[in-house]
């Protein structure tokens, strides 16, 4: 790809996204630029994968064709306003930010920005990120297959309508740390039963990432591999049963309601 690549802002996610943009080659390093206040965090993302980087926001407007947005939701009129003038014609904005919705972005820049909104998540870092994606108008169908190469670079993607971007952050978005309370507990339960805690980690999460990627490869429905590890009168279906008496599965659904009506909120405000 023959583009530049600009993040304003490059915390956990952006950083991810960096990493992966650089691990698969889809541009040089050279072609990336990140801005951030803190020197300490741009002096990482410089070691770590030799891009550009500064403490000046438009400076990455003025060098990127493709710029993304990697600030808190609060900062985000905030951070155009800076940086709105100094844009390239025809330049490619993208959001990360829950509830920042392409409205908000064409009041903020005007009717003929180019947007794509997207929701990442964090496993991007290695590879194995989820993302949804959704454009607004005056995207061509070029300039969406540029972003979606970026986004495959870390991990796989969904084009959604965006009235279905708000589920995102419930289902992938913040599921990960989810995940990870869920691997935390097997490992807890582990323990109890004598296990080492590095051995009962890497147990628990090698059978998440084993799960996941069996739901994925084979296309079978989830229950059904769940009823292929469940024998009759075995230990498995012992444990199901314990999960389901303590509501395993509403809680994980109520948690996720809270986590869209928490996106819709801040798309309200």
């Amino acid at each position: 790809m023959n583009k530049n690549i600009g993040f304003i802002g490059c915390g956990n996610m952006a950083r991810a996204m960096i990493s992966g943009i650089v691990i698969s080659n889809l541009v040089s390093n050279k072609n990336v630029i990140a801005s951030n206040p803190s020197q300490k965090s741009l002096d990482k993302v410089k070691e770590k994968y030799n891009v550009l980087v500064t403490n000046d926001n438009k400076e990455v407007a003025k060098f990127s064709d493709i710029v993304i947005l990697a600030v808190k939701p609060y900062k985000y009129y905030e951070v155009i306003d800076e940086i709105k003038t100094y844009l390239k014609d025809n330049v490619v904005i993208i959001t990360i930010a829950a509830g920042i919705t392409l409205d908000h972005m064409s009041n903020a820049l005007g009717d003929e920005a180019k947007v794509i909104r997207t929701m990442p998540n964090t496993p991007a870092l290695v590879g194995e990120g989820m993302s949804a994606l959704c454009a607004n108008k005056n995207i061509t169908k070029s300039e969406l297959q540029e972003v979606i190469q970026i986004f495959e670079s870390f991990g796989k993607i969904e084009i959604l309508e965006e009235k279905l971007i708000d589920v995102v952050p419930s289902v992938s978005g913040s599921s990960p740390a989810y995940v990870y309370m869920f691997i935390e507990a097997l490992g807890d339960g582990a323990v109890l039963q004598g296990m080492p805690r590095n051995k009962a980690y890497k147990m628990a999460a090698q059978a998440v990432l084993g799960s996941a990627k069996m739901v994925l490869e084979t296309g079978e429905h989830p229950g059904k591999l769940k009823d292929d590890v469940c024998s009759p009168g075995g230990t498995t279906i012992e444990a199901v049963y314990t999960l389901e008496k303590n509501n395993f599965r509403g809680s994980v659904i109520s948690a996720m309601e809270s986590c869209t009506e928490k996106a819709i909120k801040m798309g309200n405000k």
